[in-house]
């Protein structure tokens, strides 16, 4: 597995969404552990989780709950695993997402993240999503940078940001904003400039749903022809050379894909011994 830096971590240039274990259709728990474990024997130590992946109203955080008992139940050492978590998004149980970034829901929602993480400090907290009834943006990170002062987290990013969005949390944070994640994806590209920005400022970017979503990943080289005709040229999956074309976006990006079968995960890290070449990079930027 090759490294990438984020903030002040080195993790797996592959990142393991954990999303699909805990939403509609989530497999049962027992496969989703061996899938998690899976993730970390290939070497992935990045797991992107957040509070809101759930399905009813009362099992909120099902997904960190689920994460942190992979975690413990694993055989080897997990000390260099970085869990990153979300506050601000919530599901209020009708199958509907809803947004509360404001910082007394934020304080709350990281103190019980904390809880069900089983851990002294959250390793990277993000804001879900900017909240769009009424309150500023400036005040939701505002919420973020004080759980950082507190040692309640130690490192912050946000979500689904754009790029003045970035820059204003880069200045609220006081300089220590060290992740933006982003929906990027061969189908979904308009996140270009914010990869762009945080290229330039040294910010890690990473992609949620890089391969098209949960019902989409699977037919992605049937929606994109370059992808699947360099997958065959190279005996690999369509999915192994999108994230290997992104990888090559930037040193900075690290894809964070969604699995809960062992098969997808180990697919998707082993895109890291994909090296495409200028040609192949070239055509794969021009597919839509």
């Amino acid at each position: 597995m090759q490294n990438r830096v984020l903030g002040t971590m080195t993790v797996s240039a592959i990142g393991l969404g954990g999303m699909p274990m805990s939403i509609e259709g989530r497999p049962d728990r027992s496969r989703s552990i061996a899938t998690i474990h899976a993730a970390l024997d290939a070497g992935i130590t990045l797991i992107d989780t957040a509070d809101a992946y759930h399905v009813g109203a009362d099992e909120v955080g099902h997904n960190e709950t689920l994460i942190a008992e992979a975690l413990s139940s694993y055989g080897g050492d997990t000390s260099e695993v970085l869990v990153a978590t979300k506050g601000g998004h919530l599901r209020p149980g009708d199958g509907s997402w809803t947004i509360d970034a404001s910082p007394e829901h934020l304080r709350s929602a990281c103190d019980t993240s904390l809880r069900r993480l089983g851990v002294e400090a959250i390793g990277l907290y993000q804001l879900h999503r900017p909240d769009v009834s009424g309150v500023p943006y400036e005040e939701s990170v505002g919420a973020i940078r004080d759980l950082l002062d507190a040692g309640k987290i130690r490192m912050a990013g946000i979500s689904n940001a754009d790029p003045d969005q970035i820059r204003t949390a880069q200045d609220v944070l006081g300089g220590r904003l060290v992740s933006v994640q982003n929906q990027y994806s061969p189908a979904y590209r308009s996140s270009e400039p914010e990869l762009r920005l945080c290229q330039k400022m040294g910010i890690a970017f990473l992609p949620w749903s890089p391969l098209g979503g949960i019902s989409r990943a699977a037919g992605l080289g049937s929606r994109f022809a370059p992808f699947q005709e360099i997958a065959d040229a190279r005996g690999v999956s369509p999915q192994q050379v999108t994230l290997a074309w992104m990888l090559a976006a930037a040193p900075v990006v690290i894809p964070i894909p969604g699995s809960s079968r062992l098969e997808t995960v180990l697919d998707s890290a082993r895109s890291v011994e994909l090296d495409l070449s200028t040609e192949e990079l070239a055509s794969l930027d021009q597919a839509s």
